[in-house]
């Protein structure tokens, strides 16, 4: 199979298919809602996640999204979950921190039923603590 017809393979799950599942996860009003979320939400992911995780996740995801996240320079230093959920929400006309949490974890709750627990596990593994429970699921801390 060629790098491109793998590519294809794994790009199971369409852009409508996405906001779509956002929109029902965060409950919008309408697609046109969803989909701005889910364009803030993904840039801003772009600007965490690197390496082997990043182009794993843009061959997971849709092209429309792929291309949300493979277009962003990863930040020197990733920012905190709160910092992430700010960031956002500066990004969202009318926005405030909570309504910014709620749109943030609309959208990557669903990306571990579409791109799979395991890769969701790697990039929480590049990201701060705080991240696993906008991606609902839970934050384990090592035992001491």
């Amino acid at each position: 199979m060629s790098a491109l017809s793998a590519e294809r393979a794994t790009r199971t799950t369409r852009w409508s298919d996405l906001v779509d599942a956002v929109r029902d996860a965060g409950q919008y009003a309408t697609t046109a809602e969803a989909e701005e979320v889910v364009r803030v939400v993904l840039s801003a992911l772009g600007d965490h996640v690197t390496g082997d995780e990043r182009v794993d996740l843009a061959r997971a995801l849709p092209e429309e999204a792929a291309r949300l996240v493979a277009s962003r320079i990863p930040l020197n230093r990733p920012l905190t979950a709160p910092e992430f959920v700010d960031a956002v929400a500066a990004r969202i006309e009318g926005a405030t921190p909570a309504t910014a949490r709620w749109d943030v974890s609309s959208v990557l709750s669903v990306l571990p039923r579409l791109v799979g627990d395991e890769l969701v596990d790697r990039l929480l593994s590049q990201l701060p603590s705080g991240y696993a429970l906008l991606f609902g699921k839970a934050e384990l801390a090592p035992a001491a």
